[in-house]
This record gives structure tokens, sequence and C-alpha cells, in this order.
């Protein structure tokens, strides 16, 4: 059994276990806000769940962040690690003020930025180019499904163009790129899933997350899921279904994130995914049955 995970390749740049230190950027995302839309994709909370509130600053944040993990983080390095919503979403002045000194941090290993792909215009990238001359930048754009009728269902707010372009675009500059997937989305088969997984493959991006499809409370998924519109996977289906997508991918691809979980107090279906410790084990138990091998179905 083999998929290029994070731990492996933190300990290949860094030497060392590496704990994400998850932050509140205090941006929002142009699918809230009114630009594009003001529910947001029809998953989304908007509540941030796992990140620091912004109470007393980026500084205060990092400290908290770090004394939560400080019981298991003896000797590991950290990153910086923006999570919620759109965290390009703003002018390029406020960027650098939030990113150069974090990124000048002698306790940050690298800096991680999730976005969208059409929040990243010449302005931004040249703050992130800049950032990432000081420490890694590593930017996360939410994909989820090339399909375009999916898209719309979820509320994306842009085509599969706009995110090549800001593939091509991060890459160009030196900056690594993050694809999240999401498996379980309505109406999407077996097939249409690994069509997505197939194309992140040959994007020429650095690392993949694999995300469950899960139903918070307040969502407008949630809806859907009481009026019995959307099923969610079980959670034999879901290992079945993750354990050919990372054969698809390239060997040298870095697997961030083998499921998602929802927070605990929202969370709606399916029940099985809150206990995510029983759900690692058993993704690792199936893989090792099957004797799963990253790359093994991709042709490149």
């Amino acid at each position: 059994m083999y998929y290029h995970s994070f731990n492996e390749e933190m300990h290949a740049r860094f030497g060392r276990k590496m704990y994400k230190l998850s932050l509140d950027s205090g941006m929002t995302c142009p699918n809230r806000d009114g630009t594009l839309g003001d529910r947001g994709c029809i998953f989304c909370s908007g509540a941030g769940e796992f990140a620091e509130s912004g109470e007393g600053g980026i500084d205060a944040q990092i400290a908290r962040a770090k004394a939560r993990v400080a019981s298991k983080a003896r000797d590991a390095g950290y990153i910086a690690y923006f999570q919620s919503f759109t965290n390009t979403y703003a002018p390029p002045e406020r960027l650098r003020e939030l990113y150069l000194p974090i990124a000048a941090r002698p306790d940050i290993a690298a800096v991680d930025i999730a976005t969208r792909p059409d929040c990243l215009g010449e302005a931004v990238l040249e703050v992130l180019t800049e950032v990432n001359r000081i420490k890694p930048v590593w930017v996360e754009l939410g994909l989820q499904t090339i399909h375009p009728d999916t898209a719309a269902l979820i509320r994306r707010g842009y085509d599969l163009p706009c995110f090549d372009r800001a593939v091509s675009d991060l890459r160009a500059r030196g900056l690594d790129v993050i694809v999240h997937q999401i498996l379980g989305l309505p109406g999407e088969d077996r097939e249409r899933m690994l069509a997505t997984t197939d194309y992140i493959a040959r994007a020429g991006v650095q690392g993949i997350k694999f995300h469950l499809l899960h139903v918070l409370a307040g969502t407008d998924l949630a809806a859907l899921y009481d009026r019995g519109e959307v099923d969610v996977l079980t959670m034999e289906a879901y290992i079945d279904l993750l354990a050919e997508c990372v054969e698809h991918l390239p060997r040298e691809m870095t697997v961030h994130r083998l499921t998602g979980d929802g927070d605990k107090r929202t969370l709606i279906a399916p029940a099985w995914s809150a206990d995510k410790k029983r759900v690692l084990n058993a993704i690792r138990a199936e893989f090792a049955r099957r004797d799963v091998e990253q790359g093994r179905q991709f042709p490149g």
C-alpha cells in the first residue's frame, strides 16, 4: 500500500512533522457579500468552524493555535493556514500587511492560503509572489467538481477555464497549488467523480484534498437533505471510491487530506463522519487490504 501523504511530504521538505495553525484573515467571499451571491455555496455554513477567532489580531491567533497543539507538537514546525472563506479577497495593500509579517516569523515554515480562482488578479498574484520569496506559499482552490451542472447546483460561481487560468498563473510564479474535490455531490456517480479526479491529476498541481459531502445545519444543502432530495455516501461507499481516486493520481502528488469533517455541533449527516479516528482507521485498513498504490491507474 502506498499514497503520498502530507506527513511524508512535510518530512521530505522540512525534516519533521508539521502542524497547521488555522487562522482567521477577517475576509469574506464574493459568493457571500453580494458580488456573486449572498448565500455562499450550498454546503458552506459560513461559520469558519475550525479557525481561531480574530480576537487580538494575528499574533494572538497564532499563540492560541500553537497552544492547542502544544501537547503533541514537540519538535514540530508550523504552517500558517488561512482556511475559511476567500483569503485573497482584499486590496493588495491589506494582503501585504497580513501575509508578509507572517512569512517573516521564524516559527512559521510556510503560508497556506485558501481562496477562489476568480480572486487571483495580477496585483494579488504579485503579493503572493513577494510572500513566496520569504517562505513557501501554497494556494488552495476549491474546485470540487469539473462538471458545469454540478458547479451550478452548488453555486460555485466560476467556470472551469477560470480554474485553469488560475493554476497556470500560480504555477508560472512558482506557487504550489492544492485542489479540493468533494466526493458525493448531488447527481454525481462514480464515473463523474473519477473524471474530476483525472482532471486534477493532469492539471499540473502539487496537492489534492478529498472531502466527503457532509450536511451542516443552516446550509441550503440541509434544506435539500431534509426534503429527501440529496443522499449522502455510506462510509463503505466513500472509502471504496476514495481508494480508486487515489490510484488515479500521479505518484508524486501530495494527498493532503483523505476526508473532511464538519463541526459536530452542526453536523446533520452522515453521522458516521463524526468519528474521525474510526473513519481514518477504516480508510487505512481498506487501503492495506486492497494494496492501494497511488499512480497505478495514472497513465502519465
